[in-house]
């Protein structure tokens, strides 16, 4: 009998033993920790930002965390992601240590901090010729592109993100005075407790798409589908983003600094290039520091600035 042979068999099978009985574990503490988290986007964001480490750790035969492996984390992640990334794992880790702080685990990542953003945005405005061209050119012969009218409109006088979009229901607008506002869930809060303000011609086509659908109660969603697969249901996010991309599209759009999050971009520039004050933007933007608003001013500013042309005046006498 080859003895040494059965040894490495029974080493392997300890090793299967151990693994099975370390990914039962790593699963357990997933499904504890996701019941802890609300559903929506941000439910997803962190369990995807979980489930990286815990395969991180798998990967790397990381039994037991220690501080330096938590460093070790975080530099793979700053070599192989964009900071935004590396900053929404780094997140979804601190989350997770948290939750783990409250069983007796010792926080490991408490100290740990993300990358470090560039300054300014990773998202482009729109031009104004450009928001004209997208709103000139949907085609309103369909209920679909009546709705998706509805939706530009809505961001570009707005400012609404993505998920607030998704969120908003029928129930949301409401009218005080002279004014129609919709109520909305903003970031990182629990409550509709923000609005925005509907203009007449953003309200007028939000009532045009409205007068298509078969409402039977105003809790219903704002906006929803009608794919024959998910016929009457809310629009998500990833729905959303492929109708602004195929509306961009359809102009000539077709630019990686261009997304979604640019509508939002654009509808702040807008308010201060019409001659809106900063306090104004602010509010628009609901900005909780005014300095996030300022540099939207400071990138106008930067358009207007004419240091270029003064030089190349210089060299050309």
């Amino acid at each position: 009998m080859d003895y040494a042979l059965l040894n490495n068999n029974t080493q392997a099978i300890r090793d299967l033993l151990l693994n099975e009985k370390r990914f039962n574990a790593n699963y357990e503490v997933l499904e504890a920790f996701s019941k802890t988290l609300e559903e929506g986007l941000t439910k997803t964001t962190y369990m995807r930002g979980a489930r990286k480490f815990i395969e991180w750790c798998e990967a790397n035969n990381v039994i037991e965390v220690q501080e330096e492996d938590i460093v070790a984390y975080k530099n793979y992640l700053k070599a192989n992601f964009k900071a935004s990334s590396v900053n929404s794992y780094i997140t979804s880790l601190k989350k997770l240590y948290n939750f783990l702080a409250k069983k007796g685990i010792k926080n490991l990542a408490s100290d740990i901090h993300g990358a470090k953003n560039s300054k300014g945005f990773k998202r482009d405005a729109l031009t104004i010729d450009q928001a004209k061209d997208i709103l000139k050119n949907i085609d309103k012969s369909t209920k679909e592109g009546i709705r998706n009218y509805a939706i530009m409109q809505l961001f570009l006088t707005t400012g609404l993100r993505t998920i607030e979009v998704e969120r908003a229901n029928i129930e949301d607008i409401y009218n005080t005075g002279n004014c129609t506002f919709l109520r909305v869930m903003g970031k990182g809060h629990d409550e509709k407790d923000e609005v925005v303000k509907l203009t007449y011609e953003t309200l007028k086509a939000i009532n045009e798409y409205l007068a298509l659908r078969d409402i039977k109660s105003d809790k219903e969603p704002l906006f929803i589908s009608f794919s024959d697969r998910s016929n009457g249901s809310r629009l998500k996010t990833r729905s959303i983003r492929d109708i602004v991309k195929k509306t961009f599209k359809n102009v000539g759009i077709n630019s990686d600094r261009l997304t979604t999050h640019s509508l939002r971009h654009s509808a702040i520039t807008f308010a201060l290039i019409g001659g809106a004050t900063i306090q104004e933007a602010q509010q628009l933007a609901r900005h909780t520091n005014i300095n996030t608003t300022m540099i939207y001013a400071h990138n106008l500013n930067r358009l207007e600035n004419k240091a270029e042309e003064s030089i190349q005046k210089l060299l050309n006498e």
